[in-house]
């Protein structure tokens, strides 16, 4: 089974926005064991989008398309799905309810034009949208059967379905560009049929391991041969402000057999990356950190001048999260006044707001075009300091800062 993603959108085409949905939905496919063959990017033009279709149909046994849901005359994805698979669009009454459904929760009036997003292919079915306006399409659409022959080579991908009348079918999956609509309708609707679609069907496990301290390309070559294409389990690797995740995808007859593949390569990862692994799943960097304060019975107070307040958030959003009270406060400086050391800031907030531990990070220093962060830990056993270098640009240099601020303390409070 070989699979086709489609983003549509002029914002796309002309490069004033990056794709970034047919990246995921690609990883997506990834875990499941479907490969995607060709990823294709589409004005908002009706012709373009036929053609681009139809194409995909030929070649591809799955489709997923984002974008071009909406309720504005530039938005034709179901104009299209309706030419390309002989079809007329028809008013969906579910449908329709569920779009005025949404605006009268936000108390709002529908425009008429939002009628656009209740009407369906005649034989497609309804992706429920549960936070948006634009719900998805899911639709089979037969193989022309010069195309199907072909797809019966011994290089091509097996039909996602057959026809009443025999035909190799392209089952078209559709859903809206906003990101957080998509990968929500892809968990909860698209992904299990997909999953139901596979011949060797099972349940699939997944177990995410958070790192920071290191690189992608570093993390991956402290762990031989894991990340590699066809392993069981999967390992895929991905980076994020300096955090990197490795997911582990395991498939089996039932959840026992799933976490009996898991647990070694978990312990593996472990045991390659050390002091890297910092968590799992949903945890943060600061998540780690505010436990690592409270089993050492330790609390702390911040003063930062390069990460501009960062640390002290993060420290506040994760110490909410786990209702634990660990940071006593913390000062944002412009500059050092008065010829003051990093070691004499740690040491008045530590007295100021009377913590075990007082976490200071420096200004930009420059030296030979290198810009550098210098922080520092004091506490009662002493003190602790890192040198950060600055890589990236905006507000992504100074996120990386921050966490390297971070992760100091989660390694040295005990």
């Amino acid at each position: 089974m070989k699979a086709e993603v489609i983003a549509i959108g002029d914002e796309l085409t002309t490069g004033q926005r990056l794709d970034t949905n047919s990246q995921w939905i690609s990883r997506e496919l990834a875990i499941l064991g479907i490969p995607t063959g060709f990823h294709t990017t589409i004005s908002d033009s009706l012709d373009d989008g036929v053609a681009a279709f139809r194409l995909a149909i030929e070649r591809a046994d799955i489709v997923i398309a984002s974008g071009g849901l909406g309720p504005t005359a530039d938005d034709l994805t179901r104009d299209v799905l309706s030419l390309v698979a002989h079809e007329p669009l028809e008013l969906s009454a579910e449908a329709l309810v569920a779009v005025e459904a949404m605006f009268a929760r936000r108390a709002a009036p529908m425009p008429e034009s939002n009628r656009r997003q209740a009407l369906f292919p005649r034989t497609s079915r309804i992706i429920p949208n549960p936070t948006g306006t634009a719900p998805g399409i899911d639709i089979m659409i037969p193989r022309q059967p010069d195309s199907a022959q072909a797809a019966s080579g011994p290089t091509a991908a097996t039909s996602a379905g057959v026809g009443q009348g025999g035909e190799a079918i392209c089952r078209v999956f559709a859903l809206p560009g906003v990101p957080s609509e998509m990968k929500l309708m892809w968990q909860e609707s698209v992904r299990p049929t997909l999953h139901s679609l596979l011949p060797d069907a099972a349940t699939i496990m997944f177990r995410r391991i958070k790192c920071f301290g290191a690189g992608e390309s570093a993390v991956e070559a402290m762990l031989p041969d894991m990340i590699s294409r066809g392993r069981d389990p999967l390992v895929g690797i991905t980076a994020h402000e300096a955090t990197i995740t490795l997911r582990i995808v395991a498939r089996g007859r039932d959840e026992a057999a799933c976490l009996a593949k898991i647990a070694p390569t978990e312990a593996t990862i472990r045991e390659c990356l050390g002091g890297l692994v910092y968590g799992v799943e949903e945890d943060e960097i600061e998540d780690a950190a505010v436990a690592a304060l409270v089993a050492g019975s330790a609390t702390l107070a911040t003063v930062e001048i390069a990460t501009q307040g960062q640390v002290a958030a993060m420290f506040a959003q994760a110490q909410a999260r786990r209702t634990a009270p660990v940071l006593c406060g913390g000062v944002v400086l412009a500059a050092i006044e008065g010829g003051q050391t990093l070691a004499e800031l740690a040491e008045s907030v530590r007295s100021q707001f009377s913590a075990t531990h007082g976490l200071a990070i420096g200004p930009v220093l420059s030296d030979s075009g290198t810009e550098t962060v210098e922080i520092l830990l004091l506490g009662p056993k002493g003190r602790q300091a890192a040198v950060h270098r600055l890589g990236g640009a905006g507000t992504l240099r100074l996120s990386r800062a921050a966490k390297t601020a971070i992760d100091l303390v989660r390694k040295s409070v005990d």
